[in-house]
């Protein structure tokens, strides 16, 4: 009988999902067979060695050496092998391909929204092409959550104020179910959601149907309302660091640590731009908390990475408060 055809499994669609599968098929096949075979014993131990007139009393017995030793080489190896099986899965599912489209979630009590690159936001839904590595960067607007894809086999908390990433490749078109796998309150059983896997035609079509410009787009317009550009310059003479090229890069800060410019980086420095002070700047930026939205948030972000990734600096300084920046 196929997975597919068992209905404790869903369909398998995405790269991982017959990986997941395999690791966890043999899971439940090793610990039943133990546990019957543990059953079994106990049972026949206790009809062969049950209480008679001939055995009244105790008798000292030594169990065979070699059953001591392969009670402790057999499990070893076992529990060795599964540990290198499970450490293999667990890095493929957290190494996200190069070549991943970007996709960003927020989880609030109790909906998903997603936003694309190209500026379009959905509600309850993801619309995604088939055969495409696809990231997604997740935070939380209140309490945790955890976005769960059963057909993909992928599931990661979603925790507030903190960036999160997780990746699946779906390599079947079709509609599957999202789910809410952390209890988050109250109508919990409700926070759901589909995700619709198109040919990539028919994605670039869907892409097309609108959009208020990409969130790269969106986020420099927020940088330039809250006047991040009067500080961020690119030509180095501003109060705060150059924020073009900053994504991914290591930074100096004032007592001489490196930090990744990376999404939390990036996110601390707009809230919290006193925690993290590169150095060479003085500790003047204010704080943006309870300003800037979790949506507002990921288009800065995703602005920041837009101009980190130019060769040639912006036209338009990056987000006010990169990590440890000051405007």
């Amino acid at each position: 009988m196929m997975v597919a055809d068992f209905p404790l499994w869903p369909e398998q669609a995405s790269t991982f999902a017959k990986d997941v599968d395999a690791l966890y098929i043999f899971l439940i096949i090793l610990t039943g067979t133990v546990s019957v075979g543990i059953f079994l014993t106990i049972f026949g131990l206790a009809i062969k060695y049950r209480r008679r007139p001939d055995n009244e009393l105790a008798q000292d017995y030594e169990p065979p050496k070699i059953l001591e030793v392969t009670w402790i080489v057999v499990p070893t190896i076992i529990f060795m092998g599964l540990f290198v099986w499970g450490s293999w899965l667990y890095f493929h599912l957290a190494r996200v391909p190069d070549d991943a489209l970007d996709i960003y979630a927020t989880g609030k009590q109790w909906m998903w929204k997603f936003q694309h690159p190209t500026g379009q936001r959905e509600i309850n839904t993801l619309h995604v092409p088939v055969n495409r590595p696809i990231k997604i960067t997740m935070a939380s607007e209140d309490v945790i959550h955890s976005l769960f894809f059963p057909y993909f086999r992928t599931k990661m908390d979603v925790l507030p104020n903190r960036y999160r990433s997780m990746w699946f490749q779906a390599t079947k078109t079709g509609r599957f179910h999202i789910f809410c796998a952390e209890y988050c309150g109250t109508l919990h059983s409700g926070m759901i959601g589909w995700v619709e896997v198109m040919e990539p035609t028919e994605y670039q079509k869907w892409l097309a149907g609108g959009s208020e410009g990409s969130m790269a787009s969106q986020g420099e317009q927020l940088f330039q309302k809250y006047a991040c550009n009067t500080c961020h310059t690119n030509d180095a003479t501003g109060r705060g660091p150059v924020l073009a090229g900053l994504y991914g890069k290591d930074v100096t800060l004032s007592n001489d640590t490196t930090v990744k410019a990376d999404d939390n980086y990036i996110r601390e420095s707009i809230l919290n731009p006193q925690a993290k002070v590169v150095k060479g700047f003085n500790p003047i930026m204010p704080t943006f908390q309870g300003q800037v939205s979790e949506d507002d948030m990921m288009k800065l972000l995703a602005y920041v990475k837009s101009i980190g990734q130019n060769t040639a600096p912006a036209t338009t300084p990056a987000p006010a408060g990169a990590k440890g920046t000051n405007p």
